[in-house]
């Protein structure tokens, strides 16, 4: 099996590297999702090829790409997932503009959960829609819980049409278990809501907990939602600016492709693809010893804390993904820590 060596200090200062660069050289970044661990060779070696052919045309929409997704989907959590329900999308983020636009009209509600993802605030009034907070419970433990009974008064309200869910969590890191997805499910259905699911944290799971895919709860789920995945955090390639969604239901993904249509959005890109083809299809080493190490970074963090700082609490038996402090190299750790 290839190994990876997640120790390894690459300077990204001066690489047009938004992390690195946006700030002035005594400022620690860590405020964006981005790790500092190299790309997995593979994805490296394949790139190097590609751009040594020379030409970077246009691309065909070969069906290379929706295979890799079924393929990650069918490993890594169990889905069943047929080529027609995968399209291509440039980015999550976007996907969930095109979704907004797709089956939800101007002065619509939509229920996000609290605290949440920061993009999430922007782009649902950017759009002309309205955002109904559903706030998660911290419990003593330090993890969270749905609120079920706001939920529910927020969906059942006249102009509630979507209930954009994190799945997991960003940023509280939650993962969500199947009888809580099962119980979300239950109540968008009941009030006709329709459900999009950000699942781009999937592949961070830690402790015993497990991702469930929305849309491999039910075949109800399934006909009232689309899941947005990419796999950029797990193999550091977000530049790439490359995603795809999953729509099992046939007529869902054609409304979907409309607006995807109308912007011009469906066109690939020659380097956009291929990393996401060969980190879902060669590089399950890396997810592996990625989540291996991150979960050593947490563990050194909670020990600090616990013996240095003992008054900072907080549980991690919902945590899927550190703080971006541990997306960091252990050099960051130790530079912060000592």
């Amino acid at each position: 099996m290839l190994k990876h060596n997640f120790d390894e200090l690459v300077n990204r200062k001066g690489t047009e590297c938004k992390k690195w660069d946006t700030y002035a050289d005594d400022v620690i970044p860590m405020w964006i999702a981005d790790t500092d661990f190299k790309c997995p060779q593979p994805v490296i070696d394949a790139m190097v090829k590609r751009a040594e052919h020379g030409i970077y045309g246009y691309p065909v929409n070969c069906k290379t790409f929706e295979k890799s997704i079924i393929n990650w989907q069918k490993k890594r959590f169990d889905w069943d997932v047929d080529i027609d329900w995968v399209e291509y999308t440039p980015a999550v983020v976007p996907a969930i503009v095109y979704a907004m636009r797709a089956f939800t009209n101007p002065g619509d509600n939509i229920v996000i959960q609290m605290p949440a993802y920061h993009p999430f605030h922007d782009i649902i009034p950017n759009n002309g829609r309205h955002i109904l907070g559903n706030n998660l419970i911290l419990k003593e433990d330090g993890s969270y819980e749905v609120d079920y009974e706001n939920l529910e008064a927020l969906l059942s309200k006249k102009r509630t049409t979507m209930f954009l869910l994190c799945s997991p969590h960003n940023p509280v890191g939650k993962c969500f278990t199947r009888e809580e997805l099962t119980r979300i499910s239950e109540l968008c259905l009941k009030h006709n809501v329709f459900v999009v699911s950000d699942e781009i944290h999937s592949d961070i799971v830690y402790g015993g907990s497990k991702h469930i895919p929305f849309g491999s709860l039910s075949q109800e789920a399934a006909d009232n939602c689309v899941v947005c995945v990419n796999p950029s955090k797990t193999f550091n390639i977000a530049g790439v600016r490359t995603g795809a969604v999953i729509i099992p239901n046939r007529h869902n993904h054609d409304l979907f492709y409309a607006p995807l249509e109308n912007n011009k959005a469906y066109g690939r890109t020659v380097f956009g693809t291929l990393p996401i083809e060969v980190s879902y299809n060669e590089c399950d080493y890396y997810a592996d010893q990625l989540l291996e190490y991150l979960q050593g970074n947490l563990e050194y963090l909670e020990n600090f804390v616990s013996t240095r700082i003992p008054k900072i609490k907080g549980g991690t038996s919902d945590y899927i993904f550190p703080c971006i402090v541990l997306q960091q190299s252990n050099f960051a750790i130790n530079l912060i820590f000592g």
